[in-house]
């Protein structure tokens, strides 16, 4: 046995034993505070601290009353560093948050830690049951906000996806444990009531009905205890942070029931109404298990993704190859990747050739060649050949996390109308709360024996569960389409501002063309040879990301470049052999051209002499074409840094009359600021690095896989595959969405006006609203999920 507590060090109490799992391993601790903690943290799914620790903790206090303040270890960046994306003073990460179960828990959690000072934007995805956060860190630590989460009832934890799929699970079997005895019980006090009510044991006496229903009391009681418990914990949880949700009104006609059939047992005077509370919460609760089911289908395709990365990898030591954790691979490390293999980490192949089955990133089922050169992604599948290939990043920083990550991520920015929903839901509960009590008072006076039962029908029956899941559960479904068809989504709004799009900027160069450089032609003014004005101009573009780089990446003669820099969306400049050169446009060259470079896309100056510049070709893209026919009823703008000739060739082709050419980033901002001025909603097509201003700025952006990182991270929308088809896909499906929105409002506020009335002048018994609010709900969410196809 040990002798020493695993988690703080000092000795073990030979007399008594404290012991749990911690790593998959028995433990023991010195006391109950030590092992307390230590199940704090196996539980909160943060067990790597052991791994990671370089000593033992300090001795935990046995009196402590908040396990989360012995947490604050876990404020270490050391340790988060797995977890937490951190920007200057914002830090940012996934929680799995246990305990939600519909739209009015995620409301509620937004909703208090908005209070707290510090936090700058929480967003809750109720289908996947994950929240995104992001806090100041100069005024908040991670185990505070968690213990704010505490405060209110509900448990988080870092997204993991192994422990992710596990929580469901477990809520999956908490549900039908709960639904398995609401359902068992129902049938028992059904069945003994109903053969008093229509006198099916013949003339019982008087003692033997008492008998009956203290025996229902008795079957009924762990109905209200157990199966309705989630029930009360979501409505106390609203009422603990001085609001209401849609589980108040449930709860408080369960109460009712439950205390008014409880008096009349003690009192042995009036009616009981044990089968009818049983019948409600089973009812209630297959609702509540169809929508939870539903919402995990919509969640999955973009949960799972994670799941398709090896946990292993296969690292050249030498020449021997070793099996190491995939997540600890570091850039510079060489893995060999055999057919049949899932690609472990982002990365570039250097030696070796295959194909992989990239349909996890792009939704493209087609095989792509890969060869010394291309980069390859986590998640991937080779499929024939073998590739040794170099990491070019960890596995946290991998194209599928970040697009798990931007998936959740997406769901933190609501459009407009969800905000407005969230709103009236949380009035709408307040006012029926109000109609149900003169819904009672009124009915005392008409027929006392019916102002109870029309007052849990009014209770029951205009919840507005319906329409707080109208739009989060059809934006779930849609960004998870979207997901599976290579379109990654960066912020959900972005949906309902397509729809409104009228004026669309298009860049040239990778966006409308395929962005694959070729010399066409070299102009040389007579000052230097072809040969060498071409080792110069490569010798430059070798330190440069520009598309155009690669029409000469091929050439043999390279020499050493001095004091290189980059103009963005201009050009470089660089010393060789003590010579200044400046390559770029001829608005980065500032000098006036002759007419020979007059058709040149780049232009080569050296100590401030013009030399030459060169023609290059650049295919325009197969489906730009049928793209921009489709789109006649848009104001389209053709917006590059190019020279006019190129320019003006693509306009042509593609016949696109509003064209500019020369721009500069700030050109281009110009221009997307004032379409905005004049009234129009402006998407932004583009990839490059000139193009990060103006994705930015526009009401939405799109940009290209093959792109450029800050282009990626300015844009709101990656079409994964570099296919402008996509972007039909895209604005089509922004249609449905708004269309499934505006239905599921529209059928949740409907049916509430319509049941309204029903249940205040007795037509509508309770059983009724409990069969409506239910079948209301799961309209709301199957309609969502006709977004999936």
């Amino acid at each position: 046995m040990q002798t020493s507590c695993y988690h703080c060090g000092l000795p073990n109490d030979p007399h008594q034993v404290f012991s749990t799992l911690v790593l998959k391993q028995p433990q023991v601790f010195c006391c109950p505070g030590c092992l307390a903690v230590a199940e704090a943290i196996v539980k909160n799914g943060l067990e790597d601290y052991y791994h990671y620790r370089d000593e033992f903790a300090e001795k935990a206090n046995s009196d402590e009353s908040d396990i989360l303040q012995t947490l604050s270890v876990f404020d270490d960046d050391s340790i988060l560093d797995e977890f937490v994306e951190t920007t200057d003073k914002k830090s940012e990460i996934q929680l799995s948050v246990s305990g939600i179960n519909c739209a009015a828990c995620a409301w509620l959690i937004e909703k208090q830690l908005a209070k707290v000072d510090g936090v700058l934007q929480i967003g809750v995805n109720v289908s996947s049951r994950r929240a995104v956060l992001s806090w100041d860190t100069n005024k908040l630590k991670l185990s505070q906000i968690l213990a704010q989460l505490e405060k209110i009832g509900y448990h988080a934890k870092p997204f993991q996806p192994e422990q992710h799929e596990a929580s469901y699970r477990r809520e999956n079997k908490r549900f039908l444990m709960q639904l398995g005895l609401a359902g068992l019980m129902t049938m028992q006090v059904m069945m003994l009531n109903i053969g008093v009510f229509f006198d099916l044991f013949g003339h019982l006496e008087a003692e033997t009905k008492v008998y009956f229903n203290w025996v229902s009391l008795l079957l009924t009681t762990p109905v209200v205890l157990y199966s309705s418990a989630g029930f009360y914990a979501s409505a106390s949880k609203a009422l603990s942070a001085k609001t209401v949700n849609m589980d108040v009104p449930i709860s408080v006609a369960l109460t009712i029931i439950f205390a008014s059939s409880l008096f009349a047992t003690i009192q042995q005077v009036g009616q009981t109404y044990f089968e009818s509370l049983c019948m409600f919460v089973f009812l209630l609760l297959i609702s509540r298990y169809l929508e939870h089911g539903a919402r995990y289908k919509a969640s999955q395709i973009s949960s799972n993704m994670l799941e398709y990365i090896p946990t292993s990898a296969m690292v050249l030591d030498g020449q021997q190859t070793k099996a190491v954790l995939a997540k600890s691979l570091v850039a510079g490390q060489e893995v060999i990747v055999k057919a049949g293999e899932l690609v472990p980490i982002d990365g570039t192949v250097m030696s070796g050739q295959g194909q992989l089955d990239e349909a996890l990133l792009t939704g493209e089922f087609s095989l792509v060649d890969k060869q010394p050169g291309d980069k390859v992604y986590a998640g991937t599948q080779n499929q024939l050949g073998t590739l040794t290939i170099r990491v070019d990043n960890n596995l946290k920083h991998s194209v599928v996390n970040q697009i798990a990550n931007m998936q959740t991520q997406a769901m933190a920015n609501k459009p407009r109308i969800a905000n407005i929903a969230d709103q009236f839901s949380q009035y709408f509960v307040g006012a029926v709360l109000v109609l149900s009590v003169i819904a009672y008072v009124v009915w005392l006076n008409i027929d006392p024996s019916q102002a109870l039962w029309i007052t849990i029908s009014v209770l029951i029956a205009t919840c507005p569960c319906a329409l707080g899941l109208a739009t989060p559960s059809a934006l779930s479904c849609a960004i998870a389409n979207l997901n599976s068809k290579g379109i990654l989504l960066k912020r959900s709004d972005a949906l309902e501002q397509l729809t409104k799009v009228d004026w669309i900027g298009l860049d040239k160069t990778g966006t409308l063309t395929e962005g694959r450089f070729s010399i066409q032609q070299t102009v040389n003014l007579g000052h230097l040879p072809d040969q060498d004005l071409l080792s110069i101009a490569a010798s430059l573009e070798q330190y440069s990301s520009h598309p155009i780089a690669k029409a000469f990446a091929d050439h043999p003669h390279l020499q050493r470049v001095e004091d290189f820099s980059v103009d963005i969306g201009l050009g470089i400049s660089g010393t060789i052999q003590g010579v200044n050169y400046k390559f770029g446009s001829a608005s980065y060259i500032q000098q006036p051209l002759p007419a020979e470079l007059a058709q040149c896309n780049i232009v080569l100056l050296g100590d401030n002499q013009l030399l030459g510049g060169f023609v290059l070709n650049d295919q325009i893209r197969q489906e730009s074409q049928d793209l921009l026919s489709r789109w006649k009823n848009k104001s389209i703008s053709l917006i590059s840094g190019d020279c006019d000739s190129a320019v003006a060739k693509v306009a042509n082709t593609l016949h696109i009359s509003n064209w500019h050419a020369k721009q500069s980033p700030e050109d281009k901002l110009k221009l997307i600021t004032q379409a905005q001025q004049q009234g129009y909603t402006v998407l932004m097509v583009g990839d490059g690095i000139n193009d990060g201003p103006v994705l930015a700025q526009a009401d939405v952006s799109v940009t290209l896989g093959a792109g450029s990182d800050l282009a990626k991270s300015s844009a709101d929308v990656i079409l994964l595959d570099d296919s402008l088809d996509k972007l039909d896909v895209l604005l089509a499906l922004s249609k449905r969405c708004k269309q499934k929105i505006k239905q599921n409002i529209g059928w949740a506020i409907g049916y509430n006006i319509t049941v309204l009335p029903l249940a205040f002048i007795g037509y509508l018994s309770p059983w009724m609203a409990v069969i409506g609010m239910s079948l209301s709900s799961l309209i709301v969410v199957v309609n969502s999920i006709r977004l999936l196809k």
